[in-house]
């Protein structure tokens, strides 16, 4: 199972995931989303991302982003797009135009949701199914994907807590993405950091 940290805005965290003995494999950063207390302004990210991602992918998240957000980040070293709230033929332009991979977001609230994943089979490197919560870190019932059968792989976020048994997420996701779970008062908790990418690294070599 791979793990991704997403919501990462400071140097400090930054420097300690990419430098940690087990990095995750993605690391998400809030690009276009001000509702979010994790978007980080254009020049800041700049800077943020001058830091070498050695292991680790760097990942975009973008929520319906305009054309002049997308050329403005295209300068940026990001290995992945993930995209919220856009249909399948903008999702294409994009892929086509920027030639980078696309994780393509899925918000969850009932089995219906899930199945809009069939419309995005042609464009998604991988899809991400999430809560309806956007910058809330709010859970769904993450069973209902359990019996998905996909040949894209499968990430799952959605208030995941490193307290959760994460070896169960083995058995209905690929990658695990956590944001929220690792933060004590809103701020990224490197002790919290440690403990999950060590679980990961755990179960990892239980598998």
């Amino acid at each position: 199972m791979k793990a991704k940290i997403c919501g990462i805005s400071d140097s400090n965290t930054l420097k300690y995931i990419i430098n940690h003995p087990y990095p995750p494999d993605y690391i998400g950063f809030i690009v276009n989303y001000k509702k979010s207390k994790r978007f980080v302004e254009f020049n800041d990210l700049k800077k943020l991302l001058e830091i070498k991602r050695k292991k680790s992918k760097y990942v975009a998240v973008l929520v319906k982003p305009t054309d002049k957000e997308l050329k403005k980040i295209s300068t940026l070293p990001f290995d992945c797009y993930q995209i919220y709230d856009l249909k399948n033929d903008e999702i294409k332009l994009i892929k086509e135009k920027y030639k980078i991979n696309i994780i393509v977001a899925i918000t969850v609230k009932d089995k219906k949701d899930v199945l809009m994943h069939n419309n995005y089979k042609d464009v998604a490197d991988i899809f991400l199914f999430d809560s309806k919560g956007y910058e809330k870190s709010m859970s769904f019932d993450h069973k209902l994907i359990k019996d998905l059968r996909s040949n894209t792989e499968i990430m799952l976020a959605g208030d995941i807590q490193i307290d959760d048994d994460l070896e169960n997420y083995n058995k209905i996701t690929d990658i695990i993405d956590i944001s929220g779970g690792l933060e004590t008062s809103g701020l990224k908790d490197i002790s919290k950091i440690n403990i999950f990418l060590n679980k990961i690294k755990q179960i990892k070599n239980e598998t």
